[in-house]
């Protein structure tokens, strides 16, 4: 028994079980950041526990190691835990070190002063789209999304001018991962329709989204390519039907196109050809 107390002590450090034990609290923690950027308002303990899938009492650990480093806050009356300052700062430097949200923000701005209506710009993250910077309209009903949120790509105005400008493979690959589930009565929910709805978007050169994503909004959207002629992101103009019939998404279709062809020229990179795809 000695002899065996006398390896386990010699065991080198970062060995696979200290090193597994590490990689699994950081997993958990970050889990925990996510589930935290997903609620804005703050989660209790109990909330968090559950979405992690982990003991209250793992679960407090984690959080007290978070925000002992600054990543999380909690609120000292209601006891809700929230994403803290770094994390932002951290996250914050992601959209620094991409030139095309800074190019883009000042096309964000005019397409609102154009359109009267929200501007927003999104990346495709896997299967999803993701929003990282808007152009807020001053109208009293308007679309406000907040930065960070995700979308379907096949169900938005944005994931669809993105994905109409992937190859074959990769658009399989997400329709296989994420299917086609609807989201409201209009979402495009069939394969040949999406595929039909590609194809048009890559003639018009902007992809509509007309009540698919939410009820009641309609959307044009178009992409931004980096050099090779591959999506980098897509922008897009959004707001309530009321104002955008059917009639006015071909002007703010057209609108976007030209803000999307110029961002890319000003990124270095290139509209690619239908015919290419």
């Amino acid at each position: 028994m000695a002899e065996t107390k006398r390896k386990a002590v010699g065991r080198p450090a970062g060995s696979g079980k200290v090193s597994g034990g590490h990689s699994q609290s950081l997993v958990r923690g970050l889990n925990i950041l996510e589930g935290l950027a997903a609620a804005p308002m703050g989660l209790a303990l109990s909330d968090i526990a559950q979405i992690a899938g982990l003991a209250p009492s793992t679960t407090h650990r984690l959080l007290q190691a978070l925000h002992k480093q600054g990543f999380i806050t909690q609120d000292s009356e209601l006891g809700l835990w929230k994403v803290g300052v770094k994390t932002f700062q951290i996250g914050n430097t992601f959209l620094e070190a991409r030139d095309y949200v800074a190019t883009a923000r000042p096309y964000l701005r005019r397409l609102t002063e154009e359109s009267g209506e929200s501007a927003n710009l999104g990346i495709r993250d896997g299967s999803m789209a993701v929003f990282l910077a808007q152009s807020e309209s001053h109208q009293m009903m308007r679309m406000i999304t907040r930065l960070g949120s995700r979308a379907p790509m096949h169900a938005s105005g944005v994931g669809k001018a993105l994905l109409a400008w992937l190859p074959e493979k990769e658009v399989e690959r997400i329709l296989q991962a994420r299917g086609l589930a609807r989201v409201t009565a209009n979402t495009i929910d069939t394969p040949a329709k999406l595929r039909e709805g590609m194809a048009e978007i890559r003639q018009q050169g902007y992809a509509c989204d007309r009540e698919e994503h939410a009820v009641g909004l309609h959307c044009a959207a178009a992409s931004i390519h980096d050099e090779r002629g591959s999506p980098l992101a897509a922008i897009s103009v959004s707001g309530p039907v009321a104002r955008i019939p059917e009639s006015r998404l071909i002007e703010l279709g057209s609108l976007v196109r030209r803000a999307a062809r110029e961002i890319t020229q000003q990124l270095g990179g290139r509209m690619p050809l239908p015919e290419e795809y």
